[in-house]
């Protein structure tokens, strides 16, 4: 039994002596970015300023208004991405009322074109609005669809092109070209 060493004594007084008698270790703040890498974590460290970071209350309008803007910017992407613009552009560029108005290269005014009104292909509604321009001038593209039964085919109520000088082209008189795509 040399192993085992002989514990000593406590008494009442020993007792509240030892319980207290405070820490000798000194508190070590907590480390500040770039104060190079973190070896060892002490559980008696200082925990960082709370008040430092900042609130929810700030952010969350932040985020908010951010994830709005990406909505927005999603389904204007869908919809300048859909084959109903394309086909609405394709025909405006055969049309020769348009094409004597706007010239040739008939494309979107900007780069990234700002797509308005709805389209509901599933409902049967398409109203959209678009700004074009070709090498004469510049419009501002309308086409309006509708399906009358769930099954039924649509038909085509308004594609205008109004110009610069507000000048509106009705495109429909000469006649639907959609038609001739749907067979």
């Amino acid at each position: 039994a040399p192993l085992l060493r002989r514990l000593p004594r406590t008494t009442p007084q020993t007792a509240t002596t030892t319980a207290t008698r405070t820490q000798t270790r000194t508190l070590i703040a907590a480390p500040k970015p770039g104060s190079g890498p973190l070896l060892e974590r002490r559980s008696d460290r200082a925990l960082p300023d709370v008040q430092s970071r900042p609130p929810w209350r700030r952010s969350l309008p932040i985020f908010t208004l951010l994830v709005a803007a990406a909505s927005l910017a999603i389904f204007n992407y869908q919809k300048s991405s859909s084959p109903v613009t394309a086909g609405t552009l394709y025909a405006l560029r055969m049309s020769p009322k348009a094409r004597a108005v706007l010239g040739d290269n008939i494309y979107f005014d900007q780069q990234i074109p700002w797509i308005r009104g709805g389209m509901n292909q599933v409902q049967g509604r398409i109203d959209i609005k678009f700004a074009v321009r070709g090498t004469k001038g510049t419009g501002v593209m309308r086409f309006v669809s509708h399906r009358p039964t769930p099954r039924g085919v649509f038909e085509t109520t308004e594609w205008t092109l109004e110009t610069e000088d507000g000048r509106k082209i009705d495109l429909l008189e000469e006649g639907d070209p959609f038609k001739a795509l749907t067979g």
